[in-house]
C-alpha cells in the first residue's frame, strides 16, 4: 500500500451559465485546464457536470489531493463544495485523467457530445463511496464505446 495515495470525493453547486455556445466553450475550458493542471502534480479522477453540480473524484499524493482541493474551493465557478470523503487508499480506481461527463439527460447528451453521458443519480442521496462508483462506471463505460 501506498501511505501517500489518497482518493478525495466531492461535489459542488456550479455557477456556470450563459448561452449554449458560450457554456461548450467555458466546459470545455475547465475540463482542459482541470486535466492539465492535475496531471501536473499527479492528480488522477473523474469529474461529472450537470446543469447544476459538479461531482468529481481525486487521487494522488496527499499533499496534491489537498492542494487541488483548496484551489477548487478557491474557484469562483464552485459553490457550496460538500466534501464526501477523503481517505487513504491502496490503488488508485482512475488510472488517468480520460473521462469528464456532461450532463444528466438526452438533451445534455445531444448537446455535449463526446462530453456527454447520462448519470441520473440525486447527489443529494450520495456518499463519497457511492458517487466514486457511480464515476467510476460511467468510465467503464466510456473506456468500452472508446474500444467499440
Amino acid at each position: 500500500m501506498s501511505h501517500d495515495l489518497r482518493r478525495l470525493v466531492y461535489y459542488s453547486r456550479n455557477r456556470i451559465g450563459g448561452a449554449p455556445e458560450a457554456m461548450d466553450g467555458t466546459l470545455r475550458d475547465i475540463l482542459a485546464a482541470s486535466r492539465a493542471n492535475n496531471a501536473r502534480v499527479g492528480v488522477t479522477g473523474a469529474l461529472m457536470f450537470n446543469a447544476g453540480c459538479f461531482a468529481q473524484v481525486l487521487e494522488g499524493p496527499e499533499a496534491a489531493v489537498e492542494t487541488t482541493f483548496e484551489r477548487i474551493q478557491q474557484d469562483e465557478r464552485h459553490g457550496e463544495v460538500s466534501l464526501l470523503a477523503f481517505e487513504a487508499v491502496e490503488a488508485r480506481l482512475f488510472t488517468g485523467w480520460s473521462m469528464a461527463y456532461v450532463g444528466a439527460s438526452k438533451a445534455d447528451a445531444a448537446r455535449y457530445g463526446d462530453m456527454a453521458g447520462e448519470s441520473g443519480f440525486d447527489l443529494s442521496r450520495m456518499t463519497g463511496d457511492r458517487l466514486c462508483a457511480v464515476l467510476h462506471g460511467l468510465a467503464l463505460e466510456e473506456e468500452e464505446a472508446a474500444a467499440a
